[in-house]
């Protein structure tokens, strides 16, 4: 969010299309839960389309790309609430 004179300005559409995208990063279980579930569904039933799905889940580019999207968020996360606290120490 950009600030002008110390006020906080509107998000525009590209930032809080990021924001939405973050949160749902965040909400959403990780690929590691999604494979282990998948993996129980399996061991009871072998449908194919199970199969299908856990062989998605467990492929090691869907854990590699889940865990970078996470990384992703949480880092931008950390930085908005540095610069939260750096304008709260600086004061207006």
């Amino acid at each position: 969010m950009r600030k002008r004179r110390g006020r906080p300005l509107a998000m525009d559409e590209a930032e809080a299309s990021g924001q939405v995208w973050r949160d749902e990063v965040r909400r959403r279980v990780t690929a590691e839960q999604d494979r282990d579930a998948l993996a129980r569904l399996v061991e009871d039933d072998a449908d194919p389309f199970e199969v299908e799905l856990y062989e998605r889940a467990a492929d090691p580019r869907t854990l590699v790309i889940d865990r970078a999207q996470r990384r992703r968020a949480g880092q931008h996360e950390r930085r908005v609430r540095r610069l939260r606290q750096r304008s709260r120490e600086v004061g207006p």
